[in-house]
């Protein structure tokens, strides 16, 4: 997989489930970002996320 960043920008803008519609226009692809950001930062992310 080539690399891909999902950047938001602002302190305090984050929201949760602010990254659903990406994984709802990207599905597969979306899904193994997020797993792969769970597995290197050793967090949960995906809750927050989606």
């Amino acid at each position: 997989m080539g690399r891909l960043a999902f950047l938001f920008a602002g302190q305090g803008a984050q929201t949760v489930g602010m990254g659903a519609d990406i994984l709802e226009e990207f599905g597969d692809v979306a899904n193994k970002v997020y797993d792969e950001a769970e597995r290197v930062t050793r967090n949960e992310n995906k809750k927050y996320i989606v």
